[in-house]
């Protein structure tokens, strides 16, 4: 291409799920479109989502699960493309695909399938995607000029699609923050979301060396207004802790705060030591817990916590213990860990039915770079897909 500056309806910065979805939109629609990546080819974040499968819709989608500044903000978005359009998407390419728990949804057989359906719905729709672009400055001089290692393109609108700062070796920067700040546009202050938790040092002394050890729990965290509750499965790592159930309230956890753990949830483990003439020692306790968690792990739990007698007051305030175990994070295993970012360009910034920007017509910001972050499990690919067909539908 050169230095030829080129002229375009819209420019979409990001060639991941939400950039992907709001280009076809657009192009539908019969704009030129031309998106940009810096990555040799689109969607290498959709590749290794799911394990390789792509986790790509939860079919209990609400805006309820996600995180925001403004809680209502994706409910419009949510509302124009829901999990049932892009499962139609989905079918009408032949892409099998299957139920898992909680209502997630996951290719049958690989990730490449849904980059590949959206590559061909980018060609039907004359989407013009350039790929090893490096984009070098964004500015409006009655236009919005994109300069790029591939050349210069001015457009009436620009949709920032790029991301977060998670998996920083997938290419991702904080370049969408700097454009939006750039732009006058506030950003919320970023951090770490769906990522495993690390246990200060003696913490980690006490549990790290049951690396691989797992259970269904009730994790929890935050203060009232943003409390997380999640039932689902926790690991020990070498450096604290991970698993769904983890995952899921490090989205909500502050620096400082404990994340709280129900070990044995709707179960009263200690009862049977209550009944007369039951033994009652370190030996019967682990024999109780061990119905709720693997041996390892119970045989510790019920060394930290053994009471000085066997007492019923003493059995009842262990009671309490299990239901109750208090960690306080050291801190999060950072982006490099992290599946997602939470903060982003604030939504009091941003129209929630079209996602332009309200103090700069023609620029818009969809998908990660936004102050909407979902719980694991398919929910921040729906957010993509809304909020870049939202956009789509208004460029």
């Amino acid at each position: 291409m050169g230095d030829k500056a080129h002229d375009t309806d819209v420019v979409v910065l990001g060639g991941g799920a939400a950039g992907l979805m709001c280009a076809v939109e657009a192009g539908r629609r019969g704009r030129r479109v031309v998106l940009l990546d810096h990555a040799e080819r689109v969607g290498k974040k959709i590749l290794i989502s799911g394990g390789g499968r792509c986790n790509f819709t939860n079919i209990h989608c609400r805006a309820e699960n996600f995180l925001s500044g403004n809680p209502h903000f994706a409910k419009s978005a949510l509302a124009r493309f829901t999990p049932a359009d892009i499962i139609a998407l989905v079918e009408k390419h032949g892409i099998r695909y299957h139920e898992k728990t909680l209502g997630q949804l996951f290719c049958d057989r690989s990730a490449m399938d849904m980059v590949t359906m959206l590559e061909h719905e980018c060609a039907e729709a004359d989407v013009r995607v350039v790929t090893g672009a490096q984009v070098l400055s964004v500015k409006w001089d009655g236009k919005f000029v994109v300069e790029t290692s591939a050349g210069v393109f001015h457009a009436e609108s620009v949709v920032v699609a790029t991301g977060g700062l998670s998996i920083p070796k997938m290419g991702a920067t904080g370049f969408g923050y700097n454009l939006a700040k750039q732009f006058g546009l506030r950003v919320v202050e970023c951090r770490p979301a769906l990522v495993p938790l690390v246990m200060s040092g003696e913490d980690a002394s006490r549990w790290c060396d049951l690396t691989g050890l797992s259970a269904e729990v009730v994790a929890a965290t935050g203060e009232k207004q943003r409390r997380g509750s999640f039932r689902e499965k926790m690991l020990v790592t070498h450096r604290g802790l991970s698993g769904p159930a983890i995952l899921q309230v490090s989205s909500y956890w502050r620096a400082g705060e404990a994340v709280e753990v129900d070990m044995a949830p709707g179960i009263e483990v200690f009862a049977p030591l209550l009944i007369k003439n039951t033994r009652r020692d370190a030996g019967a306790a682990v024999t109780a817990l061990r119905a709720v968690l693997p041996g390892r792990l119970a045989e510790r739990w019920v060394a930290l916590h053994e009471p000085k007698d066997w007492s019923n007051t003493s059995l009842a305030a262990m009671e309490r213990e299990v239901h109750a175990w208090r960690v306080v994070p050291a801190g999060t295993e950072g982006y490099a860990k992290a599946e997602v970012t939470a903060g982003g360009v604030d939504t009091a910034e941003l129209d929630a039915k079209t996602m332009e920007s309200r103090k700069v017509p023609g620029l818009y910001f969809i998908g990660e770079v936004v102050d909407v972050t979902g719980w694991l499990g398919g929910y921040n690919f729906q957010w993509a897909w809304a909020s870049g067909v939202s956009a789509g539908r208004a460029v």
